[in-house]
C-alpha cells in the first residue's frame, strides 16, 4: 500500500472512518477503555483514556473576576461620515469596512448567573483593522462607580459573596456605596429603568471613559464614544426580571443568538462626542472623571456609523470565553487620557488575560490582528507557554541582520502635558464637580413620574435586610441625590414595604445603570 502524503490537499485524503488522537493517530475506542479482561483493572498505557481525562481536568480556564457571565458575536463596522476632522484612525475613515466582535456580559454575576439580574451590562468591542486590533472595553452606561482604581477591586468584592456563608449581601454593597459618595451617578442608574435591559440587542453601549485623538494635521480632541441601539432600549420590569432568571437563565445569550441565527441582525450607530484640547483646562467637570457624562448642549453627538453582527461563533468556549479584550489595544489616531480608571485598566485587562488565559494569548484566533497586519508584524514578544508562532531571526533589538525596530523620540501625537508634585489625592476639583449633582439631574430632568416611582420601588426593595447603621446612610445618600426622592424611600422603607425586590443587590447582585433617555443637560 503507498503511504499517503501527509502534507497532501485534506480533501484528497478521504473521508474519517472514525475518531483520532491529540496526535492524529487513529483512536481504536471512544467507548472502552484497556483493561485486563473484561473485568480486570485498567492499564496505565492507555494513552487515549489518559489523554481524555488529562484534558477534561483541564478544560476550564479562569473565569473573568468581573463580567464572567455573558456571550458574544462577530459583524462588521462601517464608517458612514467624514470624522477626519477628529482622528487620522484608518478604521474611522469615512467609507472604512472592517470586520468586529462583540462580546456582551453582566459585571457582578459568576459564570452561571442569571443574565436578568439587575447589574451594568458590559459592552466590549473590537475592530480588526488594517492597524492593529482596537478594542473599546466599555459598559451599556456611560459612568461608572468609582473614580480611582485603588477603589475597584473593593468595589467588585463587595458585590461578590460573603467570605463566611458565601451568600450575597446587601449590606456590604451598600455599605461601600453609601461610603463611596462617587458612586451615586452609577447606582442612580443601576436602580433605574435601564438596570434591566430586556436583551444586549435592546440597550446602548458607551466607551465610557475619556480617550484622546489626533488628526493628520496633529490637532487633538478629547473623546467619548457612544454606541446607540437601532433596535431601541427596552427594558424589563422587577418582576419580568425575576420571571426570567428561573425560568431561562440564559436568557440574553440566548435571545442574541437565535437573533442571528433567524437573520434578525442587530445593530448600533456609533456616534462620538470631541472636545478640543484645550477646553478640558476650564470645562465646568472634570472632564477625566469616570462618574460624570459630557451633557450634549456642551459636546453634541456627531454621527461615525454602524455596526452590525451577522455571524454566531462557531465555539463559544474558543472564540468568546478566550476573546482577550483589553483597552491597551489601541491604534494610531487613538489613545489615552488623564482617566485614572482608564489608565489602570491598560494595564490590568491585559494582564488579567495573561494569567487567565495564557502568556501568549494574542496567539489565539479570535485575538489576533488580520492576516494583512501579521504579515507585517515585527513584535519582539518571545517564548511563553503555548507558542506556536515560527520566526527565525534574532530575538532582540537593535541587531545587524535586518530586522527593523523602532526609535522615535519626541512628543507622541496622542499625548498631554502634566507637570506637579507627585501625590496621592483626588482629582482636582472643577467649577461644578460634585458626586451628587448629575445623579440629581438623572432624577429629576430624566425621569418620568412613573420612572420616578418605580425607582423608589427598587431602591426601596434593594435596602430590604441592610443593616440598621448602613441603612441610615442610605437615607442620607439617597436625599443628597434628591430630597424629595430622598424621603420617599425612607418612608416607604421604614412603612414595612422595603421587602427585598427580586434581583435587587439584597439577593440577587447589585451594580447597574444605563443610559437613560436623552433630556436637555444629562443626554447620555
Amino acid at each position: 500500500m503507498t503511504p499517503q502524503d501527509p502534507y497532501a490537499d485534506p480533501s484528497t485524503l478521504g473521508t474519517p472512518t472514525g475518531s483520532t488522537m491529540a496526535n492524529g493517530a487513529p483512536a481504536e475506542s471512544d467507548e472502552h477503555s484497556l483493561s485486563l479482561s473484561p473485568d480486570g483493572p485498567l492499564l496505565l498505557h492507555d494513552v487515549h483514556l489518559l489523554d481524555t481525562l488529562a484534558h477534561f481536568n483541564r478544560e476550564n480556564i479562569p473565569e473573568r473576576k468581573p463580567h464572567a457571565k455573558g456571550s458574544g458575536a462577530f459583524g462588521r463596522f462601517e464608517c458612514t461620515e467624514d470624522v477626519s476632522r477628529y482622528t487620522k484612525a484608518s478604521v474611522l475613515q469615512q467609507g472604512a469596512s472592517v470586520r468586529t466582535a462583540a462580546r456582551f456580559s453582566t459585571v457582578a454575576g459568576e459564570l452561571g448567573s442569571p443574565d436578568t439580574w439587575r447589574d451594568v451590562r458590559g459592552f466590549a468591542l473590537r475592530f480588526y483593522t488594517d492597524e492593529g486590533n482596537w478594542d473599546m472595553v466599555g459598559n451599556n452606561t456611560p459612568v461608572f462607580f468609582v473614580r480611582d482604581p485603588m477603589k475597584f477591586p473593593h468595589f467588585i468584592r463587595s458585590q461578590k459573596r460573603l467570605a463566611a456563608s458565601g451568600l450575597r449581601d446587601g449590606t456590604m454593597q451598600w455599605d461601600f456605596w453609601t461610603n463611596s459618595p462617587e458612586s451615586a451617578h452609577q447606582v442612580t442608574y443601576l436602580m433605574g429603568d435601564r438596570g434591566l435591559p430586556r436583551s444586549w440587542r435592546f440597550m446602548n453601549g458607551y466607551g465610557s471613559h475619556t480617550y484622546m485623538t489626533s488628526n493628520a494635521a496633529g490637532e487633538r480632541f478629547w473623546v467619548k464614544f457612544h454606541f446607540h441601539s437601532d433596535q431601541g432600549v427596552e427594558n424589563l420590569t422587577n418582576e419580568e426580571a425575576e420571571r426570567l432568571s428561573g425560568a431561562d437563565a440564559d436568557f440574553h445569550r440566548r435571545d442574541l443568538f437565535e437573533a442571528i441565527e433567524s437573520g434578525d441582525h442587530p445593530s448600533w450607530t456609533m456616534y462620538l462626542q470631541a472636545m478640543p484640547y484645550e477646553d478640558a483646562k476650564t470645562y465646568r467637570f472634570n472632564p477625566f472623571d469616570l462618574t460624570k457624562v459630557w451633557p450634549h448642549e456642551d459636546y453634541p453627538l456627531v454621527k461615525v456609523g454602524t455596526f452590525t453582527l451577522d455571524e454566531n461563533p462557531v465555539n463559544h468556549f474558543a472564540q468568546i470565553e478566550q476573546a482577550a479584550f483589553a483597552p491597551s489595544n489601541i491604534v494610531p489616531g487613538i489613545g489615552f487620557s488623564p482617566d485614572k480608571m482608564l489608565l489602570a485598566r491598560v494595564f490590568s485587562y491585559a494582564d488579567a488575560h495573561r494569567a487567565r488565559v495564557g502568556t501568549n494569548h494574542h496567539m489565539l484566533p479570535v485575538n489576533r490582528p488580520v492576516p494583512a497586519v501579521e504579515e507585517r508584524a515585527n513584535h519582539h514578544v518571545w517564548d511563553g507557554p503555548m507558542n506556536y508562532e515560527v520566526k527565525g531571526g534574532p530575538t532582540y533589538v537593535p541587531n545587524s541582520d535586518g530586522r527593523g525596530h523602532s526609535e522615535f523620540q519626541g512628543a507622541v501625537a496622542e499625548g498631554w502635558e502634566a507637570d506637579g508634585e507627585i501625590v496621592r489625592q483626588a482629582y482636582t476639583k472643577h467649577p461644578e464637580d460634585d458626586d451628587w449633582g448629575q445623579a440629581g439631574a438623572l432624577v429629576r430632568e430624566v425621569f418620568d413620574d412613573a420612572q420616578r416611582d418605580r425607582f423608589v420601588e427598587t431602591v426601596a426593595g434593594a435596602l430590604g435586610g441592610v443593616r440598621e447603621d448602613v441603612l441610615e446612610r442610605a437615607f442620607v445618600y439617597w436625599r443628597n441625590v434628591d430630597a424629595t426622592v430622598g424621603a420617599r424611600i425612607e418612608e416607604r422603607v421604614r412603612a414595612g414595604q422595603g421587602d427585598p425586590i427580586p434581583g435587587a443587590p439584597d439577593e440577587d447582585k447589585a451594580q447597574v445603570t444605563e443610559p437613560l433617555p436623552e433630556p436637555a443637560g444629562h443626554r447620555a
